[in-house]
């Protein structure tokens, strides 16, 4: 059975910069993961005019579905370009639910709450592909 990836990351400011989902979906595809990522079913929910689209998204049916991504996961991969309260929520659920965590952020000041609830933190994709072949 093949270990599930959960890509996590911000979305808020950057429905139009989510490539980086591709290209962690094409490492994880080509280690032999499955891939989680909910932007296929939220990317729905963003309609590209909108200015501010997150007060039409009902919320509890939206965290509950990430949450039960996380759930199903193995792996969370979280790509911090930026900050983002949804990415930090999904971390420290999935941390409490026992799975891996790996981050990737070039960030140089992550907060004690991202470094403590990570497994591994990378700063680049091709550091991250050399950390999931430990975990296949």
């Amino acid at each position: 059975m093949k270990k599930k990836v959960f890509i996590s990351g911000p979305i808020l400011g950057m429905e139009t910069s989510q490539g980086y989902r591709k290209t962690i979906s094409e490492i994880c595809e080509k280690l032999g993961f499955e891939v989680i990522d909910p932007w296929h079913r939220e990317k729905s929910l963003y309609k590209g005019d909108e200015k501010w689209w997150w007060p039409n998204v009902p919320a509890s049916g939206f965290v509950q579905r990430d949450l039960e991504d996380a759930e199903r996961c193995d792996i969370m991969v979280v790509f911090f370009p930026k900050l983002s309260a949804g990415a930090c929520m999904e971390l420290f659920y999935a941390k409490r639910k026992g799975k891996k965590i790996i981050v990737v952020s070039e960030m140089q000041s992550l907060s004690p709450w991202i470094k403590i609830h990570s497994d591994r933190i990378v700063k680049n994709l091709n550091e991250l592909e050399d950390e999931l072949k430990k975990l296949q």
